[in-house]
């Protein structure tokens, strides 16, 4: 079973998504995003290993796919928004030619949808829902907010579920 959870920033999709693997007694937990030395940020992620059971492996990484394909439990990747980030950032493409950053980001979005398709472990997404508010104005957020509706699409459809948490609410789609 592969289920997207996707949502708004303060949601509830993270907690939403960790409900969907509490009966595991081992999970991957996949944090791909980055690591930086911003406070808040930094609160963010402590508060989200708090409420991790303790038998769940934490792997920091942007080769998702990679760790996808390597678990040996159910897996919980968090967040497709931040891999992204970290996709971008790792490559210095913000600035890149848009035809040059779609095709750094898509052989990643491949590897990540083959790895979907091809492991037998119960996997878990949870990503950003974007495209609801208005057109940014700088370039780098209609850069982010572009790709990442093209991501989900994506892994949307490699997904048996998709599941969109609204307040705390869950609609499945």
């Amino acid at each position: 079973m592969r289920i997207l959870v996707t949502g708004g920033v303060r949601s509830g999709k993270s907690r939403h998504a960790e409900a969907l693997l509490a009966d595991a007694p081992a999970v991957t937990y996949v944090a791909a995003g980055p690591m930086d030395d911003d406070a808040d940020w930094a609160a963010r992620i402590a508060a989200h290993r708090a409420r991790r059971p303790a038998g769940w492996a934490t792997v920091e990484t942007r080769d998702v796919a990679g760790a996808i394909g390597a678990a040996a439990a159910p897996v919980l990747v968090d967040c497709l928004g931040t891999w992204l980030t970290g996709v971008i950032d790792d490559a210095a493409l913000w600035e890149a030619p848009v035809e040059r950053v779609e095709s750094q980001v898509g052989g990643h979005l491949d590897a990540l949808v083959a790895a979907l398709a091809g492991t037998a472990e119960q996997v878990v997404v949870v990503t950003n829902e974007v495209g609801l508010g208005v057109v940014p104005e700088h370039r780098s957020a209609r850069l982010f907010r572009d790709l990442l509706g093209t991501i989900n699409q994506r892994v949307a459809e490699a997904c048996d579920e998709v599941h969109l948490v609204v307040a705390g609410r869950v609609l499945r789609l």
